[in-house]
């Protein structure tokens, strides 16, 4: 990718900002992202581009569910379409459950080879009906519960559709397989996908035949939830849509923005997506708004005549698009809205992990002017007004849909008029009104940002609206800075790294305070269970908030060190979460962490009284901590056989890294100690710390390197929680340990990264991040950084970026869009600490 822009300017800038000043960039980021940020505000609010070209397929949410967002630029009466893509106009050819529930055979016991084909004899399978899966997922019309499900599917065809463009759509849940007449389809890993649109090839589509056809379907269920569900469709192509593309030049992704530019004929357009996410501002974090910005200029010295369109549906606000919907328009104080949500507003009632939020509503705002509109109408019609006339449909007031193909247009449009190569720039704000956010302990509670009802969704419009120049200069100025500081510390890729993945981290949190009033920074855990407050997803994460705010770290250990002295946990160690987000009554999670979440609040606690330069938060809990610290003073050195952050494969007693973690923890408890001016305690519990990190080192030692666990010579693993040796400066192991185990790591690398063990091939990118900052140079660093780098650039898994994948094939195992890449941040942590000093 190329520099955004040629003119690089300081953000340092006047007071009087140039409307031109808010498309500059002065970072040439070469990184290519897995995904493209470009709606950031919570789990529920995320839009991201995954591909190379913003143009070059739908948005989608980060379940990889479509969540539109199409823009088009008509020039001289031409359109251009640079964002997103129409959605397709399909006809059923075989419907899906959100339509009819169809009927197939099926087994759940290992047919003979040949069941793909079509003259397989079925005749012994049971009649059933769809979808196919476990009671909690949508549309169940056959229950099924073991690990595997053969489904086949036999169809009538009685028309020719060779000249017809054919579409196979599916859902599944984990590893899916299918084929049609014996021809395969689809293959996939382990992952959970809802409504996948696949265009047939032609050697697929040759497959079809009048008569009977057979869809055979195979699904591979891990863990969880199981699904199947297929369909297929023609499209209709009678209807209107933007189909010349624009240009793409280039694209960077920073911290708080991502900027493209795009060539739209004999114009140039750029466009800036902003997530305002500065963490010192609390009211501006927890905010769902964010700026979608333009600016078109001529390319040949001559006017051109320019309308901007930019539209979403309300899928922004259903979990399934079957779900009915209600939209309307609202003007208020200046200012334009189009509104949508659910009829049914079910409010925190839905939980669980690949789900989107269908309760509160969507908005798209934008200040009221003679040159502007918003307006809700029926999506083909919508496209054609504007491709005719460059103007919208008459708005529709309350519109209603009851099926996904009424979804209509939600759509915004500025006639720029004649632009010349000064240009002309505007913007539009996205946000969204969840009403009430989490049930928290049998309440429900709102969002940071309402301050318990004072604030409306309207108020936050217009301070948006108002704070436009301002937070455009600081969101320029925090990107700037966050990679100056990030490129100093870990080199020019390091710093890509860390704006790839800092909207990531924080939008799978929801801030929002109890009814006390104390500050609550709740993750999601994205894509592995849906947990809400994972304490071994705060671990990880931590470094990116004690550097930005440690505030919204405490917040999300207040609510498990509340649940620890509530007394409805009465274990002597923490919780592994709350419950199922977004519902935090308490653990839900199948078994608990003991050494693995008590090491990890110490730590973190500890962390926070180092860059605050006190323990005052720790004494607020700290008879709560001494339990813990006690309690791993008496397992930790050698745990037991027990679940730890690192169980892909399989539970592992003995476990050395987790011996350093509880370590670690024992010696940040004696620190706190210290601050406090316990001096007895502080000096018992450090020089314990330093007695068994010595009989650490000698159960662990295996003549190059350090064991995976104490009594299987010949393994290793990544000891990242001996970071915090270094971050505390503590030196509580021998430097020997850190000499032995970096150069050995060395010898462990793929192409994609370093191992994260001796059993198998993929890696966690988070924690190699923090092995990484235990070299004893740059150079060093540099070694490890290189081929994450090469991780991101290059994985064929175009999500937001998985901290879990196979180092030769960067390929992602599973994980995408967790707020772990937090971690990646250890490095500026350690900077910021030496700052300090």
């Amino acid at each position: 990718m190329n520099k955004l822009f040629s003119t690089i300017m300081s953000v340092c800038l006047a007071c009087n900002v140039q409307a031109t000043d808010l498309f500059k960039t002065s970072q040439d980021i070469a990184l290519r992202a897995p995904s493209v940020p470009l709606i950031t505000s919570d789990t529920y609010l995320a839009i991201w581009s995954p591909y190379n070209e913003l143009n070059e397929g739908n948005t989608e949410h980060w379940t990889a569910a479509t969540h539109p967002l199409l823009g088009a630029l008509r020039v001289d009466g031409k359109v251009y379409r640079f964002m997103g893509k129409d959605k397709l106009n399909l006809e059923t050819i075989l419907p899906m459950t959100n339509t009819e529930r169809w009927e197939a055979k099926f087994t759940m016991s290992q047919p003979a080879a040949n069941w793909i084909q079509p003259q397989f004899d079925d005749s012994g399978w049971t009649k059933g009906k769809a979808a196919f899966g476990t009671k909690d997922m949508k549309r169940i019309g056959t229950e099924w519960n073991t690990e595997d499900i053969w489904v086949r599917r036999s169809f009538n065809l009685n028309q020719d559709l060779t000249n017809d463009i054919i579409y196979l759509r599916y859902s599944h849940d984990d590893v899916f397989e299918l084929y049609l007449n014996g021809e395969k389809l689809v293959a996939t890993d382990y992952s959970w996908n809802d409504d996948v649109t696949i265009e047939l090839s032609a050697s697929a589509k040759a497959k079809l035949r009048k008569g009977t056809n057979i869809i055979a379907a195979h699904c591979h269920n891990t863990t969880g939830g199981a699904y199947v569900d297929f369909g297929l469709f023609r499209e209709n192509k009678q209807l209107s849509n933007f189909k010349e593309a624009a240009i793409q030049k280039s694209v960077d992704v920073l911290p708080t923005q991502t900027y493209y530019t795009f060539t739209c004929g004999p114009v140039e357009l750029d466009l800036v997506f902003t997530a305002p996410l500065l963490m010192e501002d609390l009211d501006l974090i927890s905010t769902p708004i964010n700026y979608i910005s333009y600016r078109v200029r001529s390319l040949d010295k001559k006017q051109h005549d320019v309308q901007v369109y930019i539209e979403t549906t309300p899928q922004l606000a259903v979990h399934e698009p079957s779900q009915p919907t209600i939209s309307e328009k609202i003007s208020k104080n200046g200012m334009d809205y189009l509104k949508a949500g659910t009829i049914d507003q079910p409010y925190v009632k839905r939980k669980g992990d690949g789900v989107r939020i269908d309760w509160g509503y969507a908005y798209l705002g934008s200040n009221s002017a003679p040159n502007k509109d918003l307006s809700i109408g029926n999506y083909y019609d919508m496209k054609q007004a504007f491709i005719t006339n460059g103007k919208l449909l008459p708005n529709s007031q309350d519109f209603i849909t009851r099926s996904e193909s009424d979804m209509p247009a939600m759509a915004y449009t500025e006639n720029l008029g004649k632009v010349d190569n000064q240009g002309k720039s505007g913007y539009v704000m996205l946000g969204y009104d969840d009403i009430y956010s989490i049930e928290y302990f049998y309440e429900r509670r709102m969002a940071y940002w309402k301050h318990n009802g004072q604030v409306s969704i309207f108020d936050a419009f217009e301070r948006a609206q108002a704070s436009y120049p301002s937070l455009m200069k600081r969101c320029r100025a925090f990107d700037q800075q966050l990679m100056a500081d990030a490129e100093k510390a870990g080199g020019r890729k390091y710093a890509e790294l860390l704006a790839l993945t800092y909207r990531h981290s924080i939008t799978a949190h929801k801030l929002l305070t109890d009814k006390e009033g104390n500050l609550l920074f709740l993750s999601k855990e994205n894509h592995s269970n849906g947990c809400i407050n994972t304490v071994d997803l705060t671990y990880p994460s931590a470094p990116l908030y004690l550097i930005y705010n440690t505030e919204l770290m405490k917040g999300m250990l207040n609510s498990i060190f509340y649940y620890s002295e509530s007394g409805r946990w009465n274990k002597p160690y923490p919780a592994h979460d709350l419950g199922t987000y977004p519902i935090a009554n308490g653990q839900l999670y199948g078994e608990d962490m003991p050494i693995e979440e008590a090491g990890n609040m110490i730590l973190v606690t500890t962390a926070i009284s180092m860059m605050e330069g006190n323990a005052n938060y720790a004494s607020k809990y700290w008879e709560t901590l001494s339990t813990w610290a006690n309690y791993l003073i008496e397992n930790g050195l050698d745990p037991e056989n027990q679940l730890c952050t690192d169980d892909f494969a399989g539970h592992l007693a003995h476990n050395a890294n987790l011996s350093a973690k509880a370590i670690m923890a024992i010696a940040g408890y004696g620190e706190m100690a210290r601050m406090l001016g316990k001096e007895t305690t502080a000096n018992k519990y450090i020089e314990t710390a330093k007695r068994l990190a010595i009989e650490w080192e000698k159960m662990a030692f295996d003549d190059d390197h350090y064991k995976l666990a104490f009594d299987k010579p010949g393994t290793w693993s990544q000891k990242y929680n001996l970071i915090w040796d270094k971050v505390f400066n503590m030196n509580i192991f021998p430097q020997k340990v850190f000499d032995t185990e970096i150069p050995f790591y060395l010898t462990k690398q793929n192409k994609y990264g370093l191992l994260l063990d001796s059993r198998a091939q993929y890696t966690k990118s988070d924690w190699v991040l923090w092995s990484a900052c235990m070299s004893p140079d740059d150079a060093t660093f540099q070694k490890f950084i290189d081929p994450i780098y090469t991780y991101a650039n290059e994985t064929t898994s175009r999500v937001p970026i998985s901290d879990w994948h196979d180092t030769n094939t960067g390929k992602m195992m599973n994980f995408k869009a967790r707020s772990v890449v937090g971690g990646y941040y250890m490095k500026l942590l350690m900077e910021k600490v030496k700052e300090q000093k």
